[in-house]
């Protein structure tokens, strides 16, 4: 190493995030690894789509996770030599960026309405453009290697000719149609919304039921429900047909109270017997199970909520104009006046609400564009079953893409608003029939108005991995880079986004987009909340990235998200960062310690010790590659962590050391396998900790020889990944090394059980069999000084593995002390696993506690009855 690379080395003895992290990520960028030239074939190439952010986000947990997710996985493409892109690009977020600028209006005390559509829209791109690098910056900061010289919009030129294109081809097809239909309408933002901008909130409402009499005069049918002010649009009461208690009812009538609108009692397979009274009203204007029924037995759709959230003329002259709140109020009141109210009870369930207007959703029949989804969704049924398309884990999500795909539904692909992709669609009217034409330009002749409405989002982020890369054009990038390989998401956009892209890749390019679907864990807050910046309960990466590094952070996340639902753990992180400044301090002490004309080589590992970390490092260099081809990255990284903490580190470094200081050949044999271990851990660990890891590796004998740190050939991160080497595997050296390391444990805790002065050296004979090249080294890290005379009385004996260490009488430590140490020890042991057993077989404690304090008094006795059966040898 030059001498001023060493002086740098030597003065940095600790390693700060804060002022290595950007630097290293400046140094990437110059480089341009992140930007792939296209050519060839896709299966040459590797390539992932991030799930493009909002342009009104900010990194969140979320983001995190699947950029630490994502990146690990294209760093190791990268790194074994493949043409590697990770599309990068954002999202023009309809109804959230349209909801941004309207409050930016609002401060300014103006409507949309005043600036009109054309000015609002230019409002809205010159927000994206002062906001929208906010997320970009974000994501470099937690060091992802995206594509950023290329980013995309799903609202730039290139992207519009493709929604276009699709549109028309479907609209050709007869797949895009426009219907009234049920739809989730917000009345906040006055416009049909995704299931995606739907949140779940639970309620407690009044469970009423209420008494509707039969048109024959005598009797009654009573129904169950928690909105009586829908009555007013029922059209119909349906029974299962196999509830023996109304079938003697289906093909009567019956009233409906307050307005006397006939009701035919049907009978329909979709009526649950179990719930409320087993009769159902039927509002096929306001329930969307409601409204398929009504469409099976052809009843009429009375709509008596308008699109404002207010009561309809349709709800009678008594109700019109009323919120829904007064009007509910108001039809219980009139109800009880006729006495047709037979009970009520209190009812708590979930309530769709709006994620953007936080108003009730109101399930409304709306004249919407529509795309029949059954056809489109065959081949991308047949791809899961085929295992063409695999998800990750395989149960339950495979499952839950097909349930949702062979029960699907029409998609309400329009939006009532004035941001987004406005639909292509041209209307006249001419000699009293409306004419109807497709396209991005208006038709000749004079009449024709465009349709207001603008494209669902989902709708042009279904194209992402595809229209990202230049199609409907034949371009190089959409060559080299589709399909793409992985698609890294939550759970939570299975059906919105991921089987979407599906149905789409297949039909406009005749392929997957994608072939593996990982599917990543929900980050929940720390007392198992789920995290949300509305709620006060999220957590910030970026200040976690402030105080812990970028490299702590992603490792964290990557440890935690081993099961679908986390809670977010800092002592992860805390385990992240150590784990930097564990690297970042070994590799000095290798750096400095090895000799100046030292290269990473596995050619000089003469003494077992050698050959165990060789072999340990092959060992897991080929089970971090299985697990990471598996997508079970947290194992993986675990693994690597144990490894390099424990084995390198904790035991091979400590071995090696003396070595160091000991003769030119010596010194010459260790340092070689020293700076190999330390070479192979950087390249396993860079694409989990690609920060830290670059920076030592700017001070590797190899990277000097490269030019030092400068263009690509010098950057880790356009090294090669390791491939495992079967030959360097050593049973023998594993089994002889492993046996040392067992007996320097036992002896250690003996140690520390006896309380003997760490710096006391105990002299001891070695009676077992195994440790012929080792004793010198369990003699030296367990502080023993080896006696082979017999002439000394034994006062202890330690076991370990081939026999035991016999303990000779010494001032250094008393046995008998120390034996009765160990039996108080062990007596407490034993009281504290009989106390935890009692807990644990108590069914309330179990039932009744939080998971985590279970579990942990669960690893709490474990641990403790390893510790008591160690005490007993």
């Amino acid at each position: 190493m030059p001498s001023h690379r060493l002086k740098d080395l030597e003065e940095r003895t600790r390693y700060s995030p804060a002022e290595g992290e950007q630097r290293v990520f400046a140094r990437w960028e110059e480089a341009g690894i992140f930007h792939p030239e296209p050519g060839g074939e896709a299966p040459d190439s590797f390539s992932i789509a991030v799930p493009p952010p909002n342009v009104t986000g900010a990194l969140h947990m979320g983001h995190a996770l699947n950029a630490s997710i994502q990146d690990l996985l294209i760093r190791v493409a990268r790194m074994r030599g493949r043409r590697t892109k990770w599309i990068f690009g954002t999202d023009h977020a309809g109804i959230a960026t349209q909801v941004k600028v309207e409050q930016a209006l609002a401060a300014e005390g103006k409507t949309k309405e005043d600036l009109g559509r054309e000015a609002f829209v230019e409002r809205a791109w010159a927000w994206r453009r002062e906001h929208g690098s906010k997320i970009v910056e974000q994501f470099k900061r937690i060091g992802a290697s995206l594509d950023y010289a290329d980013e995309r919009f799903t609202m730039d030129d290139a992207y519009a000719k493709a929604v276009l294109h699709v549109f028309e081809r479907l609209y050709e097809k007869g797949l895009v149609y426009r219907d009234n239909y049920m739809v989730n309408w917000d009345p906040g933002t006055r416009s049909a919304i995704s299931e995606l901008e739907v949140e779940q909130r639970t309620m407690e409402d009044t469970l009423y039921s209420i008494d509707y009499p039969l048109a024959q005069g005598s009797g009654s049918v009573t129904v169950a429900t928690v909105r009586p002010e829908t009555m007013l649009g029922d059209t119909a009461i349906a029974v299962n047909p196999q509830d023996d208690r109304y079938t003697r009812l289906v093909g009567e009538t019956a009233l409906l109270p307050l307005v006397g609108r006939r009701l035919p009692i049907i009978a329909d397979e979709h009526v649950r017997s179990d719930f409320g009274t087993g009769a159902l009203k039927i509002t096929p204007g306001h329930d969307p199970n409601d409204f398929e029924i009504g469409r099976r037995h052809g009843l009429e759709e009375i709509s008596v909520i308008g699109e404002e959230g207010a009561m309809s003329a349709a709800a009678g002259e008594r109700f019109a104009g009323l919120s829904v709140p007064d009007a509910r109020r108001e039809v219980v009141a009139a109800l009880r006046e006729e006495g047709l109210i037979s009970g009520t009870r209190p009812y708590s369930h979930d309530v769709p609400h709006s994620h953007r207007s936080g108003m009730r959703i109101e399930p409304l029949i709306s004249l919407q564009w529509f795309c029949d989804m059954k056809g489109l969704a065959q081949p991308a049924i047949a791809a899961v079953k085929d295992g063409s398309l695999r998800f990750h884990p395989e149960h339950p999500w495979t499952d839950v893409y097909l349930d949702w795909l062979e029960n699907i539904r029409p998609w309400c692909i329009s939006r009532q608003l004035w941001w987004g992709h406005r639909i292509p669609v041209w209307y006249r009217s001419s000699n009293g029939r409306e004419e109807t034409v497709v396209g991005a330009e208006a038709p000749a002749g004079e009449g024709w108005e465009r349709d207001p409405d603008v494209l669902d989002t989902w709708f042009s982020s279904a194209l992402w991995p595809f229209a990202t890369l230049g199609w409907p054009e034949q371009t190089p990038e959409l060559r080299a880079f589709y399909p793409t390989d992985v698609l890294s998401t939550a759970r939570d956009i299975i059906f919105l986004w991921v089987a979407r892209m599906v149905m789409m890749g297949v039909e406009f390019t005749g392929r997957l987009p994608f072939s593996d679907v990982p599917i990543h864990s929900v980050i929940q807050t720390p007392d198992g909340r789920r995290m949300s910046k509305s709620l006060g309960t999220g957590i910030d990466p970026l200040d976690e990235i402030a105080e812990h590094g970028a490299d702590a952070v992603r490792f964290g996340l990557l440890a935690m998200g081993s099961t679908q639902d986390v809670r977010y753990s800092e002592d992860r992180v805390r385990q992240g960062r150590d784990l930097a400044n564990k690297l970042w301090n070994a590799s000095r002490l290798i750096l400095l310690g090895v000799g100046g004309d030292a290269e990473p080589s596995p050619d000089h590992a003469e003494l077992p010790e050698d050959r165990w970390i060789l072999s340990r490092l092959e060992r897991v260099t080929a089970r971090s590659a299985e697990l990471i081809e598996r997508f079970e990255l947290s194992a993986a990284v675990l693994e690597l962590y144990e490894v390099f903490w424990s084995e390198l580190c904790d035991w091979y470094l400590e071995l090696a050391k003396p070595r160091l200081n000991d003769t030119e050949a010596d010194r010459t044999a260790v340092s070689a396998t020293l700076l190999f271990a330390l070479d192979r851990m950087l390249r396993l660990l860079h694409p989990i900790m690609p920060h830290v890891t670059e920076e030592v590796w700017s001070f590797m004998p190899r990277t000097e020889a490269a030019g030092g740190p400068g263009g690509a050939d010098s950057l880790l991160a356009a090294a090669a990944y390791p491939e495992p080497d079967p030959s360097r595997l050593d049973r023998d050296a594993e089994a002889t090394v492993g046996r040392a390391i067992d007996a320097i444990t036992e002896l250690r805790r003996y140690r520390d059980q006896a309380r003997v002065k760490p710096s006391a050296l105990l002299p001891a004979r070695l009676a077992a069999d195994g440790y012929e090249h080792t004793a010198g080294q369990v003699a030296r890290l367990a502080r023993l000084e080896l006696d082979v005379s017999r002439g000394r009385d034994v006062a202890a004996r330690v076991p370990i593995p081939g026999g035991v260490v016999e303990l000779l009488v010494d001032d250094a430590f008393d046995p008998e002390e120390a034996a009765r140490r160990i039996a108080a020890r062990a007596q407490k042991l034993a009281e504290e696993i009989a106390r935890l057993e009692k807990k644990l077989a108590n069914d309330r404690f179990v039932e009744r506690a939080p998971a985590a304090v279970v579990e942990g008094e669960r690893a709490k006795l474990e641990e403790y009855r390893e510790s008591l059966e160690r005490l007993d040898r």
